[in-house]
């Protein structure tokens, strides 16, 4: 039950952060106010940095910065390997 959780939060997390992602290169695209960097960081430490890496990738956003370039992947490791522990870790399955 607590993976199902989990993934449900991941999920919705993702799509918040791909969503921002998006958001946020088009207002830097219009000149606009923008998302702070520190927000983005935030939605991919929530659970959305698998949004967040594939936003990056898609929207072709804040690929130049190597905190994000390394940043994001490095927590959505982090991420994976929580779901993999609670799926195959012991006295969890």
């Amino acid at each position: 039950m607590l993976l199902k959780i989990l993934c449900v939060w991941l999920i919705a997390w993702s799509v918040a952060a791909f969503a921002a992602m998006g958001a946020d290169k088009s207002l830097a695209r219009r000149g606009e106010w923008r998302i702070p960097e520190a927000a983005l960081f935030l939605l991919a430490l929530l659970g959305g940095a698998l949004g967040a890496v594939l936003g990056m990738h898609v929207f072709r956003h804040k690929t130049k910065h190597w905190y994000f370039r390394w940043g994001l992947p490095l927590i959505l490791l982090a991420q994976l390997a929580l779901v993999l522990w609670l799926r195959f870790g012991p006295g969890l399955v």
